[in-house]
């Protein structure tokens, strides 16, 4: 078994429940197929990269596995925080020595910034990707620090200041990943596209 691994939260794809904020200007058609395209890509960087992989599910455990080479499970918790926290406490009590966590909703995260996440954790106590929006695309750590969980109101713009709060409250060391973007809301879709014109293409797409 690897030492590291790498949770990856993702939604079940389910036409109206993913990507609300999304959906309100675009449609929930629309919406949901930009959310697969996320999911594809995401996983198409995630398969570069060696560590053992484990999927958490917003909703259920689909009964068809794609990637049978991934382990999954349901996400536990009643907000997102406790969630996460639960997902490393699970992991690490399985004996991995460094666990990374990630989304689905960034589609500039690379294998390139995965491997480079876990190789920062060599030096630092924790790892931190910090999305545009002040939330942030990636978590990694070495063993599980509950605090960063703990007094922060999620999916706000406050998020990723007040886990460094935490962090430096607590004394833990940390390093910093590139800023990236999410895909959140319709002006987020349109950047990426526009960066990215050979995305733009997506069935149900006549923006």
């Amino acid at each position: 078994m690897s030492q590291e691994a790498l949770i990856i939260f993702q939604k079940n794809p389910i036409k109206g429940l993913v990507k609300t904020r999304l959906a309100s200007t675009v449609g929930d058609e629309l919406a949901l197929s930009i959310y697969t395209f996320l999911l594809r890509k995401t996983f198409e960087e995630v398969e570069q990269i060696p560590q053992e992989k484990m999927v958490f599910f917003s909703d259920f455990i689909p009964g068809n596995n794609p990637n049978p080479n991934h382990s999954l499970y349901l996400q536990e918790g009643v907000d997102l925080g406790e969630k996460m926290k639960n997902a490393f406490q699970k992991i690490f009590s399985m004996g991995f020595q460094k666990a990374v966590i990630i989304g689905t909703d960034c589609p500039e995260l690379t294998h390139e910034f995965l491997n480079q996440a876990f190789n920062l954790l060599n030096q630092s106590d924790l790892v931190i990707g910090p999305a545009a929006d002040g939330g942030y695309y990636l978590l990694g750590m070495k063993s599980a620090h509950s605090c960063l969980f703990q007094g922060i109101k999620w999916s706000t713009s406050q998020v990723f200041s007040r886990t460094l709060e935490q962090a430096n409250h607590h004394n833990l060391t940390f390093s910093l990943l590139p800023k990236l973007h999410d895909i959140d809301e319709e002006e987020d879709w349109m950047r990426f596209i526009t960066q990215n014109p050979i995305y733009g293409k997506l069935p149900g797409y006549h923006h």
